[in-house]
């Protein structure tokens, strides 16, 4: 039987749930997700779990954070001024905003604290530095 390796397109169907059972995303009642398998346009974790599988075969694996999302960075919370938010903007806690950075590249930060005068915002993707299992089942190899 056809098994997937790189260089491969596959699709898959997927549920990725957290150490506490919570589903944090699933393609369920969506096309399958579609990818090159080793172009890295998707987690490593997910992509290097796909080699080996067949179609139709079904696989559950625990992703660690340096395969997924990264590990949790406290450099890249920062705490600023209410003052330096658009008068526009209120921010609110869970709030995701783009921010440009000095190199004119955006970057997506959440808002975990709000205070009277300071703001706390985090550059961490909300997933970072968290084990995450994902149910695979690979439906086609092209």
């Amino acid at each position: 039987m056809t098994q997937a390796k790189s260089g491969d397109n596959v699709k898959i169907h997927y549920k990725g749930k957290l150490d506490d059972g919570s589903v944090f995303d699933s393609s369920e009642g969506k096309d399958p997700l579609e990818f090159k398998v080793g172009e890295g346009n998707i987690i490593p974790g997910v992509e290097e779990a796909v080699v080996g599988m067949s179609p139709e075969e079904t696989k559950e694996t625990t992703i660690p954070p340096d395969k997924a999302y990264g590990e949790y960075r406290d450099d890249m919370v920062i705490e600023v001024d209410r003052s330096q938010f658009p008068e526009h903007i209120t921010p609110e806690l869970g709030q995701q905003l783009e921010l440009k950075q000095s190199e004119g590249e955006n970057i997506v930060v959440t808002v975990t604290d709000v205070g009277e005068e300071k703001v706390t915002l985090d550059a961490n993707h909300p997933l970072a530095g968290k084990d995450l299992t994902f149910e695979i089942t690979l439906q086609e190899i092209d």
